[in-house]
């Protein structure tokens, strides 16, 4: 499974999920979808799963995290991400381009309403829970190796500073700090 391919998954699993925004059920839809691929693409799915997590580790796309959650420790960032990534390829994408523009998302002023956390951690779990529906046994040789590249300095400042949350993600920050 490539990422092209992986991201047709995902799209698969909201076009069948009853409530598509909800990455709790895209995950479990992605899972069963999944399950129903050979094993090598199960197992090469994990490994798109962690090269997106990779590819959208950055402090901009932290900040927003943080903002939108009311704090953001290490392992809310991945959870954030696996939501991010249950949101479809276009929202991923322009989001770890422009996090400011996450503001945009209808589900995203909804959730600033109700506060409610934009978190998915299901999603992180497809190809594990997909494999030993599959096979019965976990995934093999454990998860891939994850190399994160060096956080931008110019982003190096303490996220709870309103003033500059509002000077980086104005958007963001005029639906959740306001």
């Amino acid at each position: 499974m490539n990422k092209q391919q992986f991201w047709e998954l995902i799209a698969a699993a909201r076009d069948q999920a009853i409530v598509p925004h909800e990455s709790e059920v895209v995950a479990r839809e992605a899972t069963s979808l999944l399950a129903d691929r050979p094993v090598e693409e199960i197992v090469a799915a994990e490994h798109v799963l962690w090269d997106l997590m990779v590819e959208s580790y950055s402090n901009p796309l932290w900040a927003a995290a943080y903002i939108a959650n009311g704090g953001c420790s290490d392992d809310g960032f991945d959870y954030f991400r696996g939501w991010l990534i249950a949101q479809g390829r276009e929202v991923f994408e322009r989001a770890v381009t422009d996090p400011d523009a996450l503001a945009e998302l209808p589900i995203v002023r909804a959730a600033a309403a109700g506060r409610v956390d934009l978190e998915g951690e299901d999603m992180l779990g497809i190809a594990w829970n997909a494999h030993i529906t599959a096979t019965g046994d976990q995934l093999p040789a454990g998860p891939p190796t994850i190399r994160y590249s060096q956080l931008d300095p110019a982003w190096a400042f303490d996220f709870s500073d309103s003033d500059e949350m509002a000077r980086r993600l104005p958007r963001l920050a005029a639906l959740y700090l306001e």
